[in-house]
């Protein structure tokens, strides 16, 4: 029989948490327990939370004293499972219906699968839309595809090095995570980037082709804060996860080498694109910052065309640069169509 444990870390959104909860407890699934970690909310978590664990006996609700930030509410909640099967599904987002029946099937099907993932809808405001494909999938392969961990790297690679996984959709069978250590406190904003990438390099990776989750993106959700505030240091994090990995894994890899080559090539040419993107927006010691953060990774980022291209708008200016976008873009569709 398929077991899952639920970990539910809150803070702050203890308005979100019933329909979180409810959204995993109507799943189907005969042996699921949730625990709500709630990281000393100043909200009404603490009054929801009790009242949702009175009224299950599988949702357990802890609320810590003092505030212990996110890794390490993961972690302690990694340490809580014993179910075959783990998901962490933070208090603000929820599930769709079927998503972990869907997951455990693939999960239960494949012994060596290390975890699985599937699609998720991002919910802003009210409004919600399915998240842009992220990377090419054969869409003749059914209901699910399978990657091999090297794939599924490889993958990443292609995705300019971001992370390919919904953290809500992802299922991950929970004696190889706790085996292979949970969540890495050096990385408070890459270690979900990171952690699947270690699992991937022990195992099969399963995507399952259908929404699986919400993920609400809202003023207060963390990441948006992140990435948006920070982008210098979203490279950086992305930089130490690859490190990381890279050093965790390297006797596992196939050639660890070209791996990491690979990655930090992928990262430099993202960089480069966020520099060519402030220079748009006027700040050009951001894109400064960025351009010299790429070559430090990656030197041979200076003979791309990309480089190439932000090189010359530098040249001209942004006035005269951004006079010539237009022209410069329906040229290239030109020579788009007649190629």
């Amino acid at each position: 029989m398929n077991s899952v444990d639920v970990i539910v870390p809150c803070y702050r959104y203890g308005r979100y948490l019933r329909q979180c909860v409810n959204s995993v407890l109507t799943q189907g699934i005969q042996s699921v327990r949730i625990l709500v970690l709630d990281d000393c909310s100043p909200d009404d978590t603490p009054a929801v939370g009790a009242a949702l664990a009175d009224e299950d006996p599988r949702v357990i609700y802890r609320r810590h004293e003092e505030n212990l930030g996110h890794i390490r509410t993961y972690n302690e909640g990694i340490e809580w499972a014993e179910a075959e099967y783990l998901l962490l599904l933070s208090a603000d987002d929820y599930l769709l219906p079927g998503a972990l029946l869907r997951a455990t099937a693939l999960l239960e099907g494949h012994p060596a699968m290390s975890f699985c993932f599937g699609d998720a809808t991002v919910m802003s405001e009210g409004n919600s839309a399915s998240l842009p494909d992220r990377f090419e999938v054969n869409r003749r392969a059914g209901p699910c595809q399978i990657f091999t961990g090297a794939q599924f790297i490889e993958l990443c690679v292609g995705h300019r090095a971001r992370n390919l996984v919904p953290t809500p959709t992802a299922v991950v069978r929970t004696q190889l995570l706790k085996r292979l250590g949970g969540y890495r406190p050096e990385l408070p904003h890459s270690a979900d980037l990171e952690l699947w990438l270690r699992l991937s390099a022990h195992g099969p990776v399963g995507y399952v082709r259908a929404n699986q989750a919400v993920y609400r993106l809202h003023a207060q959700n963390m990441s948006k804060d992140y990435s948006d505030l920070n982008v210098m240091r979203d490279l950086e994090q992305r930089l130490a996860a690859f490190e990381a990995f890279l050093s965790a894994c390297s006797d596992v890899l196939a050639d660890p080498r070209r791996l990491r080559s690979g990655l930090f090539q992928s990262l430099a040419r993202d960089a480069v694109g966020i520099a060519s993107t402030a220079f748009n927006n006027n700040r050009p010691e951001l894109s400064m910052r960025l351009s010299e953060f790429a070559c430090q990774i990656d030197p041979s980022v200076r003979r791309t065309g990309a480089w190439c291209r932000l090189a010359l708008k530098r040249r001209l200016g942004l006035r005269v640069s951004s006079a010539l976008q237009p022209a410069v873009a329906a040229f290239r569709r030109g020579d788009s169509r007649s190629g």
